[in-house]
């Protein structure tokens, strides 16, 4: 029972795992928080050094600027992870929370290893009262283990709250800059209040809203399906309209004219990527089912469904347009990250696409101007009795030099501007490009000769 916190204040925040959230997350906090200590902590040395660098480890615009302001002030990066818990009166949770591969639930639900792991940890090393903080999305009711664990290993109190992030990678440092809104669920109020000050340094107080924890919890949830649903539904009209001469881009500017509906999450593409969308949905599945909403889990079930059919749809359509096979043609991949302005590749509907491709016989050369060579040959690695196949270059030209086709897979910026007159040069008498993303130049695609396919659109090349 805590006793007479009233005065609850933090001063020295550890977050747990230096990912594509506590990462950027934590040094935004730094960056608005000058009096508060903020320490990142992960096992992995390597990670840790390249977050002490020059060349942090994950791309997101304005991010390293962030980093550069506050680190060695009062933003600092360590492997320490037992010293920066015994400091902390607030730890953030922020560890991978993967799809269960083996055991009940495989397939749909979160393995929660790393959180149980994390919880034991901080019961073991804690000195003092301490605010524990759900930030990894999590099922619903995973407060209550945690705190199990921490009463059952500690001889000291802890507040646990869930205060899930709501940020989209490419505009991370933005969404953390200026919210929507920050959502903290939890019992006490005092330590509700600890935490909403920290966000009140720079976040208007009208926009922190406050629930208990299992409301917290199940609004992350919640909102990741209900934007995951938004493109597998106008995925689904996006072939609607291939087929019936609608526009899919004309379409979707009715739709988000209506002030119920709204424009965003209403551009047509490949699919969905990214480490939530779909781990969260099979979650929410899972649980729908754990408590017999068979009918509330189906219905979410097809939002995944959706999403791989969409996938599956375009790279076969690319192997019909090129004569029904793709053996020994060479494919110009343009983009391999799951969305522009990141270099995260989790779920990229770029690596489905690929791996379709290459199991037909295609050669495939992969151009990003963020995703490594090695994270590709990461992504592809169950492909690698024939290395050979795919590879990587530096530019979209060169990608494209004898190419067969080329497929647009991310919506980088730079792709709206390729030269298509000269590539078409290089490419192979009576190319095509597949623009499953819907933001070339289409104008210029056509007057090079190329033949071109859109996603929801119908006006195609023969």
């Amino acid at each position: 029972m805590v006793k007479n916190f009233n005065l609850m204040k933090i001063k020295n925040i550890t977050c747990i795992g230096a990912g594509y959230v506590g990462g950027p997350t934590m040094s935004v906090i730094a960056d608005r928080c000058p009096d508060i200590r903020v320490t990142v902590v992960d096992m992995n040395a390597d990670r840790i050094a390249a977050w002490n660098s020059d060349h942090i480890p994950i791309f997101e615009p304005g991010l390293d600027v962030v980093v550069k302001r506050a680190r060695g002030k009062n933003l600092f990066f360590s492997t320490d992870i037992d010293a920066s818990i015994k400091s902390a009166d607030c730890i953030f949770m922020s560890v991978n929370t993967p799809t269960k591969t083996e055991g009940e639930g495989a397939g749909r639900a979160a393995d929660l290893k790393y959180i149980i792991a994390c919880a034991e940890q901080i019961a073991r090393s804690a000195q003092n009262h301490t605010i524990v903080v759900e930030k990894s999305t999590l099922p619903v009711r995973t407060a209550e283990k945690i705190k199990e664990i921490l009463a059952k290993n500690s001889k000291h109190t802890f507040d646990v709250l869930s205060n899930p992030e709501f940020l989209a990678e490419g505009t991370a440092v933005k969404d953390l800059e200026n919210p929507d809104r920050v959502l903290i669920g939890g019992e006490n109020p005092e330590a509700i209040a600890a935490l909403s000050d920290v966000y009140a340094q720079w976040v208007a107080k009208e926009k922190i809203i406050t629930t208990n924890v299992w409301s917290a919890e199940m609004a992350k949830l919640a909102a990741n399906a209900m934007l995951a649903q938004r493109v597998s539904s106008i995925n689904s009209l996006s072939a609607f309209c291939e087929a019936t001469e609608a526009d899919i881009d004309e379409v979707a500017k009715v739709l988000g004219s209506d002030s119920r509906i709204g424009p965003k999450f209403l551009k047509a593409g490949i699919g969905f990527g990214g480490s939530c969308f779909q781990k969260d949905i099979l979650n929410l599945v899972y649980l729908c089912e754990h408590y017999g909403l068979t009918e509330v889990a189906a219905y979410w079930e097809q939002v995944i469904v959706m999403n791989e059919w969409q996938k599956k749809r375009i790279a076969q359509l690319v192997i019909k347009k090129l004569g029904g096979s793709v053996k020994g043609k060479k494919i110009a991949v343009l983009g391999f990250a799951f969305k522009k302005d990141t270099n995260d590749t989790r779920e990229a509907p770029a690596i489905s696409v690929c791996e379709t491709l290459l199991k037909a016989g295609a050669e495939v050369v992969i151009f990003d101007p963020k995703v490594s060579e090695n994270q590709v040959a990461d992504d592809l690695l169950h492909l690698s009795s024939q290395p050979s196949q795919f590879k990587c270059v530096n530019s979209a030209s060169e990608a494209c030099l004898g190419a067969d086709t080329a497929i647009v897979l991310t919506e980088w910026d730079q792709f709206k501007s390729i030269e298509w007159l000269s590539i078409a040069l290089k490419m192979s008498s009576g190319a095509w490009v597949f623009d499953a993303r819907n933001c070339t130049n289409h104008t210029a695609i056509r007057a090079a000769g190329l033949n071109l396919w859109v996603v929801g659109k119908s006006n195609q090349s023969a």
